[in-house]
């Protein structure tokens, strides 16, 4: 009896994660459909999707903070969670949601799943750790499936000229977010994930929601319906449902069979984009997924067995 509910409670950790990742990866739909059906601009409608998402947040992290095995942050604390929030879903999520304006939601998901591997680097060059062979030859994997994933558009065949510019975006919004995954690393076993990520998004939000007030003259009350309920399911199944599916999928399974889970994102991100998008899936680009996500598991793994 106590294996079979120890199965389950597994078995649904797997499911948690597989769901989690694959609403996540809506997300980069939601944009791109907002930006083909209406006219809103990136600054507009990353506003709208923080401002649906906050007050799950706030009143996540309100509980969180009024549990008896609650401990205060300190003054440190709240500055760094405030920063490295800003970092991650703000500064990333701007920079991803003004990419997608130049490239296919199938190449934006394949460019930011590299983002382990720069963590990677980013840890070998703050915190001196040394980068083995394997983790090398993960490294090569990964951007040579990344540059033959990209060959179709660099050739020509599909978002043309200002493919490089939004390319150049999603990798610096993947740079940023490892940033944020290092930083995030060092605070969540001090206070708690579930707690962290509150306050975090709940910083970001506020960010987002203060960039647009100070730089954009659009009304957010007067926006397209169709504006609103993309945002509106943008928040709540590409942001706020996965965030905690995820978290309770980590908690049932650890972090290293989640992130295994976690790498049907881009192939979902795909599927999704020919479906929904009408984007052409071309030969290369299916390779190159298979080499990103080769190369990613292998750092996965690797890091894993360090442990």
């Amino acid at each position: 009896m106590g294996e079979k509910k120890f199965n389950s409670y597994f078995v649904g950790g797997i499911l948690l994660c597989l769901f989690g990742a694959i609403c996540f990866s809506t997300k980069a739909i939601f944009v791109k459909l907002a930006y083909r059906d209406t006219d809103v601009d990136p600054v507009t409608l990353l506003a709208l999707r923080m401002i649906f998402s906050l007050p799950f947040f706030v009143v996540s992290a309100f509980i969180s903070s009024n549990q008896s095995t609650n401990v205060k942050f300190t003054q440190k604390q709240w500055l760094a969670i405030a920063g490295i929030g800003c970092l991650g879903y703000y500064v990333s999520s701007l920079l991803d949601f003004l990419g997608l304006q130049y490239v296919t939601a199938g190449i934006e998901r394949l460019i930011l799943f590299v983002y382990p591997t720069l963590v990677l680097v980013i840890s070998a060059t703050i915190f001196k750790t040394r980068i083995t062979s394997w983790q090398w030859l993960a490294l090569g994997l990964t951007y040579a499936g990344l540059i033959a994933a990209c060959l179709p558009e660099i050739q020509g065949k599909g978002s043309g000229e200002n493919f490089w510019k939004g390319s150049l975006l999603i990798l610096v919004c993947a740079l940023t977010y490892a940033m944020y995954i290092v930083g995030s690393g060092k605070l969540i076993p001090v206070v708690g994930s579930s707690k962290f990520n509150s306050y975090a998004m709940s910083f970001a939000a506020a960010a987002v929601i203060i960039h647009f007030f100070v730089t954009s003259n659009a009304p957010l009350t007067e926006q397209p319906a169709r504006v609103y309920a993309y945002s509106f399911a943008m928040a709540i199944i590409s942001t706020v449902i996965p965030s905690y599916l995820i978290s309770e999928g980590i908690k049932r399974v650890g972090s290293g069979n989640a992130a295994i889970i976690g790498s049907v994102g881009p192939v979902s991100t795909i599927l999704q984009a020919s479906i929904f998008l009408q984007e052409p899936v071309y030969g290369l680009q299916l390779l190159g997924t298979g080499f990103i996500l080769a190369g990613v598991l292998m750092v996965g793994q690797k890091k894993q067995a360090e442990v």
